[in-house]
């Protein structure tokens, strides 16, 4: 019997005082401590407002391109026996230089015909007028009524008067030709082309090259309907526009003005073309000591259009402006306000609001994902405070933290 109660009342034994230790290790385990739930409102980044005066400024691009370009041709016809030195490309000249000469020859024959053809008129007429004078005095002499016309000669003078400005006007077109077979420069500028060259037969209207004015360059500028809205009426104001274009490394700068725009909408791009003028792009009346990079034709440059004055704006960043037109605020109690906004303009890096915000509002300068009206906020800096706090208990949502 006791070798019975040894296999069995020893295990339970054993079990209850194991049972009985546990619970012990348990009721003498120490409470954890209980830490407090700190729910921070979101941090945002923010600036106060501020409206201004500001002048809008529009950016288009185009390349230079001479106000008058010309391509030379001859009048009359000739064997080419000069041409100037400067009468090569990008050679310079001015006005009335004379660039390409032809043989004269034949015009000086033709000029001494037609002079003395003038001279033989104009002995022709005064015969004629010495005539009617004699026939004036016969008439007197020997008749006392009025002589008719016929009778003093005046048709014949008429005649032969006729004949002096025929001679003349043959004179006047040989002196002409004669003067064409020396070709002259329309004006002050350089050769783009030369097309002709010493010996060489020219025939009427051959072409010798093309040349352009240097006294102002023009740059055609596209123009949307919305870049227009910001530029002043041409009509009594021209704007100033900057045009630049990097050069070996270095941003260099002209100054323009826009004269004028070609009132007519590009049919395939929907855009009017503005024009900008520049006075002496290369230049050349500047003296050397104050000379610059010159403006050359077909130079590509950027041109900044100074625009219309616009008062009370707010210029803000480009990513302020939400996709549904509104922009957010955070009031005096730091919670949310959303607000519609009217743009004015909007352009690559700001939007500039002229109505929908007032001064003292901070506007939210960093994203905020799901903003909803009073959202509650912080701002960097500001210290944390606890939105709930309660003691951990069965009844209770807080959670223990260990």
């Amino acid at each position: 019997m006791a070798s019975g109660f040894k296999r069995v009342g020893i295990p339970i034994l054993i079990l209850v005082s194991a049972v009985a230790v546990a619970f012990a290790l348990i009721s003498m385990k120490k409470q954890p401590e209980k830490e407090e739930i700190i729910t921070r409102d979101f941090l945002v980044d923010a600036k106060l407002v501020e409206a201004g005066n500001v002048e809008f400024l529009v950016y288009s691009q185009g390349s230079v391109q001479p106000k008058n370009k010309t391509m030379l041709s001859t009048q009359v016809t000739g064997r080419v026996i000069a041409v100037a030195d400067n009468f090569i490309e990008g050679g310079f000249f001015k006005k009335g230089d004379v660039l390409v000469e032809l043989e004269t020859s034949d015009y000086q024959t033709d000029l001494l015909l037609a002079e003395s053809e003038v001279a033989r008129a104009q002995a022709a007429l005064d015969e004629e007028k010495a005539r009617g004078k004699v026939a004036a005095e016969e008439w007197r002499s020997f008749n006392k009524g009025i002589a008719p016309e016929l009778g003093l000669r005046k048709p014949q003078l008429a005649r032969e008067e006729a004949s002096v400005k025929a001679a003349q006007a043959n004179l006047q077109r040989a002196q002409r030709n004669f003067d064409r077979t020396r070709i002259k420069a329309p004006y002050d500028g350089l050769v783009k082309s030369r097309s002709v060259d010493l010996g060489q037969f020219v025939t009427l209207g051959s072409q010798l090259g093309e040349v352009f004015a240097t006294d102002v360059a023009e740059v055609r500028l596209p123009l949307t309907d919305d870049d227009i809205s910001f530029l002043a009426d041409l009509n009594s104001e021209n704007p100033q526009v900057t045009l630049s274009s990097d050069i070996a490394g270095k941003n260099i700068k002209w100054q323009g003005t826009l004269v004028r725009d070609e009132a007519v909408l590009d049919s395939k791009s929907r855009v009017i073309y503005g024009v900008v003028e520049v006075n002496d792009p290369y230049q050349l009346n500047v003296p050397e000591d104050s000379k610059g990079m010159p403006l050359r034709f077909g130079r590509f440059v950027n041109a900044t259009i100074l625009g219309i004055t616009a008062n009370n704006i707010v210029v803000l960043p480009r990513n302020v402006l939400r996709l549904d037109g509104t922009i957010l605020t955070v009031n005096d109690d730091k919670k949310i306000n959303i607000n519609f906004v009217t743009v004015q303009r909007a352009d690559e890096d700001f939007v500039y609001i002229s109505e929908g915000l007032s001064a003292q509002q901070q506007v939210v300068m960093s994203a905020v994902p799901n903003p909803y009206e009073g959202m509650p906020v912080r701002f960097l800096g500001d210290e944390p405070t606890p939105r709930s706090q309660t003691e951990s208990s069965v009844n209770d949502n807080a959670v223990e933290v260990r």
